[in-house]
């Protein structure tokens, strides 16, 4: 089964429906931050395009259209129990279609953020709320009583007192005439009767039995294969190349080179392109390039720490935020902590390499693909390409992983160019090695922390971090801090520390560098909660005790006690170390705890992670859950597992056989506990990712004694 990409107006005469259907959507007019819901035969008339929609036809059948991409985080499931809630359907009679790249319709469609359900969920229950109540006035009007006495469920309207009850698609021809309301009541929580209960995802059993189609297992009618022998240095230039080899291999029709643009620079390569996917990767191996690399650094890890180090040392950067002022405050303090922690660069590794099918026509494109901002590839295409943005259609499949590499332009960009060259439709794969090596990486940070404690209490405490700005890379102006620099960071410490400063020391390297799970969330979180735990030894407190102290925000004390509570923090025994960390990220608050010990052989182990989220209004419980679960893996990881090193220009780690996963055989249990509250929608893709490891150093801290500031730490060696 594959997510059809299709317009409302071929969607609704392909049914053969036209108006006998109700369609509703909603679109922002001017600069309004408020949507209106209107009838999609009133958009047409009106000349606006809808943000999104719902179609109900005459048999009942709801569908939905969603503008985001699904890579596993769940927003194929999310978006049809909000719509079929509301709504009040089946889940199994909801049908989710993707939509194309298209930033008039949609606006935003990054994937990224953790923003599918925060950026949208309001709107998608006005919307379905808005059509189930057309559907009760078009049944009401039919049996001439009241709106009151009706309700609807289960795809049906019922009159209370007679029972008379019609479905759905009875309806729609009368409720396609009526105007949207203006204004709808919506449930509340407590009469929930699929959101927030953990149903099974829509598109498990496509992904189990083998028909949901990804961006690999796209095919379209005369499609060629192409791989890429791509400058193995981040950066260079094609000084020559031997091709006879590679032409020789049955399959192989087309040799030439390609240049796609890595943000501001260009990254040469030479592209085989064959009728199967076997014979490109045979005639890559048989190419002879010559490269170029001068004119750039030849970058190795030893060298970047190194000058990190030194620039943290040497420089206050450009100040993030400041509260008070901990410069005097330090320069008095005799006993001051004054520590440095250093994280990775890391590779996305998704499970499905990177790939596109794009076709280029002449004067349109159209590209399919595993894509997570199809909005940014049409509008980069319709730019590189010169081709009209109406022109450049972007079909999302499903993505076996993204984690932010996806959301990237370079793959999509050099599938266009070598359809052009190659006069036909191209799907380009790329292989483990080439998605390992080739970038971009989550940047590797450093950072300086220093602070002081008098009497049990905070006196001062100041950050500074120094790692490559995925904003520069951009193209924002390199003389104000990375935005990102308190991400990670929760923020009502700043209620009651009085003197707090962050700031940035811009650092640059050739390395090109991207979006990873949780953004600097993922690197911050380690510095700033390991440093909030070594403040809490130096003062003589309880680390959770102390962040209890400095998080006295109502949901931040709920959060924390909840983590204690399940965790039996209080009644900790000896032998066993406990460390807890609280971060927040994409305005979710995760606090989790970690307990470790030592095996037979005096080797640490992990026995338990207790994680708690505060994500506010929330879909699915198993969601939630599994999305926890996935980012502690992930960090789990990432602190202990795996690092892209570079050597003389060359990133060193290829293939999972050196940038190694953890096994199921290593993942400690992980319980999940997720807040019930009223609040607004936060994310949940990423924010279980940051305090992960924190929790983890300290509690081997609490074991041992030994505190780690250096990431990544092989468990066997602490």
């Amino acid at each position: 089964m594959e997510p059809k990409d299709i317009s409302r107006r071929k969607f609704i005469r392909a049914t053969g429906l036209s108006a006998t259907a109700l369609t509703l959507g909603f679109y922002f007019s001017g600069e309004s931050k408020a949507s209106t819901i209107i009838k999609g035969e009133d958009a047409e008339n009106y000349g606006v395009s809808l943000n999104s929609w719902i179609h109900i036809d005459t048999n009942g059948k709801v569908t939905i259209v969603c503008h985001r991409a699904e890579m596993g985080q769940g927003a194929y499931q999310a978006i049809p129990q909000m719509i079929a809630e509301e709504l009040e359907v089946n889940l199994n009679e909801v049908n989710i279609i993707f939509g194309k790249g298209d930033t008039v319709k949609y606006g935003s469609q990054v994937t990224g953020g953790s923003s599918t359900v925060r950026g949208s969920y309001k709107n998608l229950l006005k919307l379905s709320a808005s059509a189930r109540d057309m559907l009760i006035t078009a049944a009401a009007a039919k049996w001439s009583v009241s709106t009151a006495e009706c309700f609807a469920e289960a795809g049906h309207v019922i009159h209370r007192s007679s029972g008379k009850k019609m479905h759905y698609g009875e309806l729609v021809v009368d409720a396609s005439k009526l105007e949207a309301p203006k204004n709808v009541q919506l449930k509340k929580v407590a009469d929930y009767k699929l959101i927030r209960k953990p149903l099974p995802r829509q598109d498990t059993p496509l992904k189990t039995n083998g028909t949901a189609v990804f961006g690999i297992d796209k095919k379209i009618p005369g499609m060629l294969y192409a791989m890429v022998e791509r400058n193995p240095r981040l950066r260079g230039k094609v000084k020559s190349y031997d091709d006879s080899a590679a032409l020789k291999v049955p399959g192989v029709k087309k040799v030439f080179k390609v240049t796609m643009k890595v943000f501001s620079t260009d990254r040469e390569g030479v592209a085989v392109v064959a009728d199967s996917t076997w014979a490109a990767m045979q005639g890559r191996k048989a190419l002879k390039v010559v490269w170029d690399d001068t004119g750039f650094e030849y970058v190795s890890t030893e060298e970047i720490y190194k000058k990190m180090k030194a620039e943290l040392q040497s420089k206050d950067g450009l100040s993030a935020k400041k509260q008070g002022d901990p410069d005097p405050v330090l320069a008095q303090q005799k006993n001051k902590l004054d520590v440095i922690y250093e994280t990775p660069y890391q590779a996305h590794a998704c499970m499905e390499p990177l790939n596109c099918v794009a076709h280029h026509k002449g004067d349109s494109i159209e590209i399919w693909g595993p894509i997570q901002a199809p909005d940014w590839v049409q509008g980069d295409i319709s730019q590189k390409m010169g081709i009209k943005k109406e022109n450049v259609q972007v079909n999302m499949t499903f993505l076996g992983g993204g984690f932010g590499r996806k959301a990237f332009l370079d793959y999509t960009h050099e599938a266009c160019l070598i359809s052009k060259e190659a006069g036909a439709p191209v799907q380009v794969i790329w292989t483990r090695e080439d998605d390992m090596t080739q970038g971009p990486f989550r940047p590797g940070v450093s950072y300086r922390a220093e602070g002081a404690v008098n009497n049990g209490e905070i006196t001062a405490v100041k950050f500074r971090m120094c790692g490559q700005n995925i904003g520069h890379w951009m193209g924002s102006k390199k003389d104000v801090p990375n935005d990102s620099v308190l991400e990670g960071f929760q923020p009502h410490y700043f209620d009651n520390i009085k003197n707090i400063s962050f700031s940035d020391i811009p650092f640059e390297t050739p390395v090109p560098i991207m979006w990873w799970r949780s953004v600097y969330a993922s690197t911050n979180g380690f510095a700033y909660e390991s440093f909030m735990d070594e403040l809490a030894v130096a003062a003589g407190k309880d680390p959770l005790a102390f962040r209890k102290q400095y998080l006295k925000n109502e949901r931040c004390q709920k959060l924390l006690e909840k983590v204690e509570e399940l965790s039996g923090w209080k009644a900790r025994k000896p032998k066993q170390g406990y460390g807890v960390a609280i971060t927040e990220c994409f305005s979710s608050t995760v606090a989790q705890v970690v307990k470790v010990s030592k095996d037979a052989t005096g080797k640490i182990k992990i026995d338990k992670v207790w994680a708690v989220i505060d994500c506010g209004w929330y879909v699915n419980a198993d969601t939630v859950r599994a999305q926890v679960e996935g980012s502690i893996i992930m960090a789990l990881g990432a602190a202990t597992n795996h690092e892209i090193h570079f050597k003389d220009g060359l990133a060193v780690e290829k293939n999972f056989t050196t940038y190694r996963m953890p096994r199921i055989n290593e993942i400690p249990p992980i319980e999940v506990h997720i807040m019930d509250n009223n609040e607004d929608a936060g994310g949940v893709g990423e924010p279980g990712l940051p305090p992960f490891t924190p929790a983890l150093t300290n509690a081997i801290f609490d074991l041992t004694g030994k505190r780690i500031r250096k990431l990544p730490f092989d468990l066997a060696k602490v």
